[in-house]
């Protein structure tokens, strides 16, 4: 599932690519996508609207329009928000759910073979409830080593089922809540309570930094995650731990083990270097 990184790179790609360019037409094909709106209120609602900026929230990517409204598009396992010349397609045998046709002859498409993601259109009150019941951007400035400290620290679950919790803090998933944990040498499975405050300030830093090195290869494409034109990230070939259970820990050798205890997700961690 794309987590803050990808979808990170996506909104940074559109945001260069569509900011200021007008949807002249919305066409649906698959209406069970749609979250706060019906395919026609769509229609009517973008219709001759201006995009005048697209940004990121948690795992979404949100595009303002010059009506206030905004598009919060939430790909999960097997969407893709991808920008492509020409018209728009007529039909939706390559899994196309929605598209929007720009006033430069561009197509904005809404890709989705499991169509388990979702496109919202909100009203800005509406926005700002939604925004307002996720937790804290990882990477924000206002989200302290202290204000972290109590997020973790506060919480008798799983150190990793903590970080996972979008009400808690947003964006990240189970790939970079692996890989920041075994950065900062703390086992998955430990309670929050259990964390000490330096344990809890080597943990942000690593969250941190796995984050906007992940941003730098442009996410990682794990099985089904493309940016906004199609290509595929280059994180996967610096994962220390998703997807290498039974192989050797990078960092002392030892095998790493992998379970599925934790929100029944996979969770990958080093039993030696990770207490």
């Amino acid at each position: 599932m794309p987590e803050l990184p990808e979808t990170e790179t996506i909104a940074r790609d559109l945001s260069v690519a569509v900011r200021g360019a007008t949807i002249v037409a919305a066409l649906v094909h698959r209406a069970d996508v749609l979250r706060e709106v019906s395919t026609d209120e769509l229609a009517a609602r973008t219709q001759r609207t201006i995009i005048s900026a697209v940004w990121r929230r948690a795992k979404c990517i949100v595009l303002d329009l010059s009506t206030g409204d905004r598009l919060v598009v939430t790909p999960r396992f097997t969407g893709a928000l991808l920008i492509e010349a020409g018209t728009m397609r007529v039909d939706d045998s390559d899994y196309t759910v929605l598209q929007f046709r720009l006033d430069d002859g561009r197509t904005l498409r809404y890709r989705d073979v499991r169509r388990l993601g979702t496109v919202a259109l909100m009203t800005p009150a509406r926005f700002d409830a939604w925004s307002a019941a996720i937790g804290p951007e990882p990477l924000s400035g206002e989200l302290t080593p202290e204000r972290f400290s109590v997020l973790v620290r506060s919480s008798q679950r799983a150190i990793k089922t903590i970080l996972m919790d979008q009400k808690r803090l947003a964006g990240i998933g189970n790939i970079y809540a692996n890989e920041a944990l075994w950065r900062a040498r703390i086992r998955p499975g430990r309670r929050g309570t259990s964390i000490t405050r330096a344990e809890s300030a080597a943990l942000l830093a690593e969250i941190r930094a796995v984050l906007v090195r992940s941003i730098e290869l442009r996410g990682t494409s794990f099985r089904d995650y493309v940016d906004a034109y199609g290509a595929k990230g280059g994180f996967v070939a610096e994962l220390q731990v998703y997807g290498r259970e039974g192989a050797a820990c990078t960092r002392c050798g030892a095998t790493l083990v992998g379970h599925h205890k934790l929100e029944g997700r996979i969770t990958v961690f080093c039993r030696e270097c990770q207490s």
